[in-house]
């Protein structure tokens, strides 16, 4: 299995950076927009580091990243590799939640002049942490399938997707390695401070489902208020995955943001 996949349109480059949900990869997670996004934008999407053909190995183990800060730095490094193996100076970029997000605003912060333009998602990753490791205490197919119900307004709607990505990611969480790499992204680090946004100057388009049951409306508010040049929108009748719960939209938005 390819660590990044790349479509060969004629548009801007827009790298696709996903979740952090246990089991997660860069193909399933973008699955449901890819095509349409395909049509306007040439998209790499990567699988981050300690998810999917990123779990083991090199800067992917555990032993020198602990914490969401470290593993943020980390993402955005490899980023900025993927960049280079490609030839690119300057591309958008689409973060989702806690893994892309916070890559995304670490790779901004580090590397200012590597991004045209942002969209975030759910946050970004900078609220605070959960109260327990997601997944991993119960690591069933049952846990799995109601974790990701989490992520949607009403699993009614995503029955059969629900289920095909339980499958999926059960078998992915439960490669040797993964278990401990994703226990590391959340130790709290004291001494590991994360990016402040205030630091990045990159435009910045926020996206927060009106029903996220993962991380409230308000995280994505405190994020934009203290971005420069950040602007919010609250997508109606979503959840968490917005681009699963109002693909269409999340699509429109993202290309209006990233053309303009």
């Amino acid at each position: 299995m390819a660590s990044v996949s790349e479509d060969a349109g004629r548009g801007p480059v827009l790298v696709l950076l996903h979740g952090g949900g246990p089991g997660v990869d860069a193909a399933s997670n973008w699955a449901t927009v890819r095509s349409r996004l395909s049509s306007g934008f040439r998209c790499l999407a990567p699988d981050l580091l300690g998810f999917g053909t990123q779990i083991a190995g090199g800067e992917a183990g555990v032993g020198g990243l602990r914490g969401p800060a470290a593993w943020a730095r980390a993402r955005a490094r490899q980023v900025v590799r993927l960049l280079d193996d490609h030839g690119l100076r300057r591309v958008h970029l689409v973060g989702n939640s806690a893994a892309g997000g916070a890559a995304a605003l670490a790779l901004m912060a580090a590397a200012p002049g590597r991004v045209e333009r942002a969209v975030l998602m759910g946050g970004a990753g900078t609220g605070p942490l959960p109260g327990t490791v997601p997944f991993y205490d119960e690591p069933t197919r049952e846990s799995m399938r109601a974790a990701l119900a989490r992520l949607v307004a009403d699993e009614r709607a995503h029955g059969e997707l629900l289920d095909d990505l339980a499958a999926r990611r059960l078998e992915q969480a439960l490669r040797p390695g993964a278990e401990a790499a994703f226990r590391s992204m959340f130790d709290d680090v004291a001494d590991a401070p994360r990016v402040d946004p205030a630091t990045v100057r990159t435009p910045v388009l926020a996206l927060h489902g009106e029903r996220d049951q993962v991380s409230p409306v308000d995280v994505s508010r405190r994020l934009v208020d203290a971005l420069p040049c950040g602007r919010l929108e609250v997508v109606a009748g979503a959840g968490h995955w917005i681009h699963v719960d109002r693909p269409d939209e999340f699509c429109t938005l993202v290309g209006e943001f990233l053309s303009a």
